[in-house]
């Protein structure tokens, strides 16, 4: 039950918090003119009681919008940081590539001197 009441707190709500679905109600005006009303998020068993969930459509889709608006910068500067980690990965393959023909090389030259040393 804390979920449906954390859950509406922010963004478009899923549920209410008695656990009721939530539909998408236009409020009509009097002298409708070419706007069809104010658009809410409430819950299909909605009372004025103070139990059941109506939020503006515009506060819950702004907030939604903000939400993944952080979410994409998130996700940029994790990207950014993949480009870093795949340049070091690069330098890195690059000195190991060169230590392991300086190896090869000393491994040769071990061998010449013992075979001159102990022959």
């Amino acid at each position: 039950m804390l979920g449906f009441v954390a859950d509406s707190e922010y963004g478009i709500p899923r549920r209410c918090p008695c656990g009721g679905r939530l539909i998408n109600e236009v409020r009509g005006k009097e002298n409708y003119d070419t706007l069809p009303g104010k658009r809410f998020f409430t819950c299909k068993n909605y009372e004025a009681d103070g139990f059941h969930y109506r939020q503006p459509w515009v506060i819950g889709v702004q907030e939604e919008l903000e939400r993944l608006t952080k979410r994409m910068e998130e996700a940029e500067q994790v990207m950014r940081g993949v480009l870093n980690l795949t340049k070091q990965i690069e330098t890195l393959e690059e000195q190991v590539k060169i230590l392991n023909e300086q190896v090869y090389d000393l491994t040769m030259q071990v061998d010449t001197l013992e075979k001159v040393c102990f022959d």
